[in-house]
């Protein structure tokens, strides 16, 4: 051990003698400072070392380091120049340095001392043998199990060649081939029989750097195989779990002769054991084949095979699998279902889909297909839209995908788990509209329910409404809308007193609202309420590039819906549909996909262009859709829009002598916004002419 002299008691003294003292192989003689109560030499008191302050007086031959940690270069060449010339002398910060790496390295060997005993312990604990050797083929890893099976010391083994060690070892043989040989029968030198398996051990680069036996005593295989074998308990313990189903099982032996059944079996055939236990697998058929026979024949099950069994001619579904026991088929089991509880299941499941679907939003953004930039733009201000609680406004002609984005904007947003009503505005009277949005009160109108009804924006409290065809919508209807947008209350038919409610309106049209408000079909002050957050869904027309992806989509639908399995289309097919208009949109494409898979034969999978009837490419649109197309193409809607508001506020400006609070009254405005909007367009220094 090193021993050390440490000069300068300071706190860069006091640091290097801590960390000196948890060093095993430097031992501190002696810390020198002029200052007795120098914070180094009062610990060094404490710990019993020797302190003084005079090195001089101090040093002598024993010393094999000096560390001078008092920050003069008077006092460090002072003690280099009288020094004993095998004492090695260090400054502070070095010393600091050199301790520091020193800690580090002892606390890395203690880290790595303790992983290696965890491993150790790991592999030492468990009761499979292993055996690990390097490509030199040296035992490198042996464990406390591999000793017991092998009779063969830890420490006799480790180092040696694997040969020496188990002369019928194959792990040579691993490190040439570098494959895996699992559960192989092997004998060891005492005659003891183990199944094992070898691995390679290849390292982050392919190569190999060694090979990995685990094995196991069969003799303790075969004691624990003899005592979970008991056939008498297994018996027993399935025949337990056959009758307790409530699913109809049958089993028949290799020849064919009924050996067991269980009581849901009887239930559903109406069949008693005394009729099929020792009778052929015929006896329960009644319309169709033995499914029993068929497997035994083939040795292949078969699944979902309709008939009817039984005296009362009861229809099922089976599914029949065959019984192999060492390569020899020992018989057959058969699982029977109620086809009547399944349609009964399944008219259940149908109701259930139907309600649910019309209080929740099925579709996602994911279910918007299109990469082209015009829905892609689409999409991005639809999921802006959906992290705001705004009203928007879906415009696009039909079969464009509007209630799509609806489902989509409702599903992105935080009101997702609650409901998603929708109403078709153009389908419904005004009389039954009106009812249907806001309800009734009892005795409201001849008819009317006892206690009234709650209407559609009432059932979609917390969640969204989705207003199709608002275009559509009568001048009395919007007036109430433009009250629950306004003041988030409705007043049912019949009634005087405001329901509150808090609902995300989700507006949709194919018609030119502007042009109906120029018209007086359409409240101006409900388009400004309703064209907040506006998102323009372009024609399919205008993203033909979409078509492929689209026609992948929609064939997955039809697919489903058609029970066929149409892989895709080829590329003459994509040109054809590629070179028509579609005026009406994705929901025409599907209606053409549709009558195309009607019309091909069952074994054709791909949709040609002599599959797809005959598109006629007039270009002529109806005449609502030409019309918003022709507003969109000769300007911009933002660009309109702009000009509309600014002629309105100028307007209102004139009619109010160019007041600025009667104008902001009368234009259902603050008159912070409408300074906000006269500075946009220029008209701070408007004057009336």
């Amino acid at each position: 051990m090193q021993k050390v002299m440490i000069v300068g008691g300071g706190k860069g003294g006091l640091a290097i003698l801590k960390i000196l003292l948890e060093t095993d192989f430097l031992s501190v003689g002696s810390v020198v400072d002029i200052n007795e109560k120098a914070p180094g030499i009062l610990l060094a008191n404490e710990l019993g070392i020797l302190t003084g302050n005079n090195w001089e007086e101090l040093i002598d031959e024993t010393y094999d380091i000096v560390i001078e940690v008092t920050g003069n270069q008077k006092v460090f060449e002072e003690i280099r120049a009288k020094k004993h010339k095998n004492t090695v002398l260090v400054p502070g910060t070095v010393a600091f340095i050199l301790a520091k790496l020193l800690e580090e390295k002892e606390a890395l060997v203690h880290k790595f001392k303790e992983e290696s005993y965890k491993r150790d312990l790991i592999f030492n604990s468990t009761d499979d043998g292993m055996i690990v050797i390097n490509q030199q083929c040296e035992v490198i890893l042996f464990n406390k199990s591999a000793e017991r099976m092998t009779g063969i010391l830890q420490s006799e083994a480790i180092g040696k060649q694997i040969e020496e060690v188990i002369p019928s070892s194959k792990l040579p043989r691993i490190l040439e081939s570098k494959r895996i040989e699992a559960n192989q029968e092997q004998v060891l030198k005492n005659g003891l029989k183990i199944i094992t398996t070898r691995f390679p051990m290849l390292n982050e680069n392919g190569d190999i750097i060694g090979a990995f036996a685990v094995f196991k005593d069969i003799t303790e295989v075969v004691n624990l195989a003899e005592e979970i074998t008991n056939m008498k308990e297994i018996q027993t313990m399935l025949e337990a779990i056959i009758h307790s189903s409530d699913d109809a099982i049958s089993v028949v032996d290799e020849k064919g002769r009924g050996i067991l059944i269980n009581p849901a079996y009887s239930r559903i055939t109406g069949l008693t054991e005394e009729e099929v236990i020792g009778k052929p697998a015929t006896t329960d058929i009644s319309e169709g084949e033995s499914m029993h026979m068929q497997v035994l024949k083939t040795r292949k099950p078969v699944r979902g095979v309709k008939m009817r069994v039984g005296p009362h001619k009861k229809e099922v579904i089976v599914n029949v699998a065959p019984i192999i026991v060492n390569g020899k088929l020992k018989g057959s089991v058969g699982v029977i279902h109620d086809v009547s509880e399944i349609k009964e299941l399944t008219q259940e499941l149908n109701r259930a889909r139907q309600i649910i679907r019309t209080l929740e939003a099925k579709y996602s953004f994911e279910d918007i297909v299109g990469d082209s930039e015009e829905m892609q733009l689409a999409k991005d201000q639809a999921k802006l839209c959906a992290r705001t609680p705004a009203t928007v406004l879906l415009r696009g002609e039909s079969g464009t995908g509007k209630e799509l984005f609806a489902h989509a904007i409702h599903n992105g947003s935080d009101r997702k788990f609650n409901k998603f009503v929708r109403v078709n505005c153009g389908a419904i009277s005004e009389s039954l509209l009106e009812s249907e949005l806001f309800g009734y009160e009892e005795g409201a109108f001849s008819g009317a329910k006892r206690g009234g009804k709650r209407g559609l924006f009432e059932e979609a409290n917390n969640g969204s409404i989705f207003l199709d065809e608002i275009g559509e919508m009568t001048p009395k209807i919007q007036v109430k809308l433009l009250r629950v947008l306004q003041e988030n209350e409705i007043v049912r038919v019949g009634g005087t007193k405001p329901i509150p409610v808090n609902v995300r309106v989700i507006a949709a049209t194919n018609v030119n609202l502007e042009k109906a408000i120029m018209n007086g079909t359409f409240r101006e002050d409900l388009y400004y309420r309703l064209n907040r957050m506006p998102i323009h869904i372009p024609p399919l027309r205008q993203r033909k590039d979409d078509i492929p992806k689209l026609c992948n989509h929609l064939l997955r639908k039809l697919n489903q819906e058609y029970g066929r399995n149409i892989e895709g289309l080829t590329d003459q097919a994509l040109l054809k549909l590629k070179q028509y208009d579609w005026p009406g949109n994705v929901r025409e494409l599907e209606n053409v996909l549709g009558r195309a898979i009607i019309f091909m034969k069952f074994n054709e999978v791909i949709i040609d262009h002599n599959h797809i009837p005959d598109l006629s490419n007039t270009k002529k649109i109806d005449e609502k859709n030409e019309k918003f197309i022709g507003f969109l193409e000769e300007e911009s809607l933002a660009s309109k829009l702009e000009k509309f508001e600014k002629q309105v506020i100028i307007e209102a400006l004139k009619q109010n002598s160019g007041n600025k609070t009667a104008t902001a009254k009368k234009l259902g405005i603050s008159v912070r916004n409408l300074y906000y909007k006269m500075e946009k367009y220029n008209l701070e220094e408007f004057s009336v002419q």
